[in-house]
C-alpha cells in the first residue's frame, strides 16, 4: 500500500513536469494551413451560384471534391514524433514500423499510432519495507534506478506496462538481494549489493528491450534497538584501532630509541650533547629543582658533565677559607 502511494506521488510529480512543458502547436498549424488551401480550392474556384445537382454532375468539380476529400484525409494522416519519442505504428492490428523523430506520415484508415515510446534515461524510486536481512535482521531499504528503453519495439510488444514493470522488478530484486546478504554487508560494501540488484533486474528487463544503467540505495532503516549496539560496536571498532595504532607507534619508538642507544654507546661526545640538551631544556622551562635518579647521578659525577665535581670542589674551597679566617 505504502508502494502504491509513493509510486502514484511519483508519476503525479512527473505529470506535473510535464504539464509545465509549453505545448507545441506546429502539427497544429501544418493541418490550419493544409486546411485552409483545402477549403479555398472547394468555395473558392467552384461558382457559389450553381444547383446542388449540377455540381455533382460536372465532371470536373467531382474531381476537385475527390481531391479535397483526399488533401482532407492527408491532414490527418500527419504525425509528428520529438526527438527523444518513437512511434509504434500497427497496421491493420500488426506491428508495421517504429516511427520518428520528426514528421512522418500513415496511411489512412490502415495505420494507427499504438504507442509513443520515450527513450530517455528515467529514474524509479522503489524501497522494500520491512525485509529480513541473512543474518535475521529487520531492515527497510530505499533505493533508485536510471533506466532508458533501447528497443521501443520490444517494450510496446512485449510488456503492458514497461514503467511498472521496472519499478516491480527493482523491487523484487532489492528484497531479494536483502535475504542474501547480512546487515554489515549492506552498511559497509553498499556498492556491491547495488551491483547485484542492477544484474538481477536487467536479466529481465533486457528482454524487454529495456536497460538498467545504475541503481543506488539512498536509505537504510534499521530498528533503534539496533541501533545502539551497532553504535557501540562501531566505538569498540574505533578504539581498537587505536589502540593498535598506539600500540605499533610504541614499537616503532622503541626501535628508535634502540638504534639511538647503539650510537650513544660508542660516542660519547654525542652521549654529552644529549645531556647537555635535556639540561638546556629544563632550564628553558623554569624549572628550578631537577630530580635525577640515583644511577644517572652517579654516572654524571664519573663524568662531570654538569661540573658537580667542580662545584662541590669549590664550595669545599670556600670552606676551607671560612675556617681559615675564624682561626
Amino acid at each position: 500500500m505504502v508502494f502504491k502511494k509513493q509510486s502514484e506521488s511519483f508519476h503525479g510529480a512527473a505529470k506535473f513536469a510535464r504539464r509545465k512543458i509549453r505545448p507545441d502547436f506546429s502539427l497544429l498549424l501544418i493541418r490550419l494551413i493544409i486546411l485552409g488551401i483545402a477549403a479555398v480550392l472547394l468555395f473558392g474556384i467552384l461558382p457559389v451560384k450553381q444547383s446542388e445537382k449540377a455540381f455533382f454532375n460536372e465532371p470536373s468539380y467531382q474531381w476537385r471534391f475527390i481531391l479535397v476529400f483526399s488533401v482532407l484525409l492527408f491532414i490527418f494522416s500527419i504525425r509528428k514524433a520529438k526527438e527523444w519519442e518513437r512511434a509504434i505504428v500497427l497496421r491493420l492490428g500488426k506491428f508495421h514500423r517504429v516511427k520518428g523523430p520528426g514528421f512522418f506520415i500513415l496511411f489512412p484508415l490502415l495505420d494507427q499510432v499504438y504507442r509513443i515510446i520515450d527513450i530517455r534515461i528515467r529514474v524509479a524510486d522503489f524501497y522494500a519495507q520491512e525485509t529480513l536481512t541473512g543474518d535475521s535482521v529487520t531492515v527497510g531499504v530505499d533505493a533508485f534506478c536510471f533506466w532508458l528503453v533501447w528497443d521501443p519495439q520490444k517494450a510496446a510488444l512485449e510488456v503492458e506496462n514497461y514503467e511498472e514493470a521496472v519499478a516491480l522488478a527493482s523491487k523484487a530484486a532489492l528484497r531479494n538481494a536483502i535475504s542474501k546478504n547480512e546487515l554489515t554487508t549492506f552498511l559497509a560494501r553498499g556498492d556491491l549489493i547495488e551491483k547485484q540488484i542492477q544484474e538481477e533486474v536487467e536479466k529481465q528487463t533486457t528482454e524487454w528491450g529495456i536497460t538498467v544503467q545504475y541503481v543506488e540505495i539512498t536509505d537504510i532503516q534499521i530498528p533503534e534497538e539496533l541501533q545502539d549496539s551497532l553504535s557501540r560496536m562501531a566505538q569498540a571498532e574505533r578504539e581498537k584501532k587505536a589502540r593498535v595504532l598506539l600500540a605499533e607507534a610504541e614499537i616503532e619508538i622503541a626501535k628508535k630509541l634502540e638504534e639511538a642507544i647503539s650510537i650513544y654507546a660508542k660516542n660519547e661526545g654525542a652521549m654529552k650533547l644529549k645531556i647537555l640538551s635535556i639540561l638546556n631544556e629544563g632550564l628553558k622551562a623554569g624549572n628550578s629543582m631537577m630530580l635525577v635518579p640515583n644511577s644517572v647521578a652517579e654516572e654524571l659525577k664519573t663524568r662531570d658533565v654538569f661540573g658537580l665535581a667542580a662545584l662541590n670542589e669549590i664550595k669545599k674551597k670556600e670552606g676551607e677559607t671560612h675556617d681559615g679566617s675564624k682561626s
